[in-house]
């Protein structure tokens, strides 16, 4: 794995790219559709990206955990997480994707 991480500023260089967009503009887009996923999440609804995936919140309850170095339980709050889930084309792109190309 190379390591290289796909940042805001290459989404929105992506858009100028190929869209035609001012890079103004195109980090504006960027940005746009970001706040529109992180609202819609905030309020506990899905947000599905077809042919890549879906994220959604999920509640988790309270419970019991336990250190792991001191092995005493800890006792832990209700909490909402984040999940995504890939669709099975992502899985299978990314799968296929470190079989001989090299990129990076």
């Amino acid at each position: 794995m190379s390591g290289k991480t796909l940042t805001r500023m290459d989404l929105s260089e992506a858009v100028f790219r190929e869209v035609g967009l001012s890079r103004n503009e195109s980090a504006q887009l960027v940005e746009s559709v970001i706040q529109h996923m992180s609202d819609a999440l905030a309020q506990g609804e899905q947000v599905k990206i077809s042919s890549f995936g879906t994220f959604s919140v999920r509640s988790k309850t309270a419970r019991l955990g336990r250190n792991p170095k001191t092995g005493e339980e800890v006792p832990i709050s209700p909490r909402r997480v984040l999940s995504f889930r890939p669709s099975h084309l992502m899985k299978e792109r990314v799968s296929r994707g470190n079989l001989g190309d090299s990129k990076g």
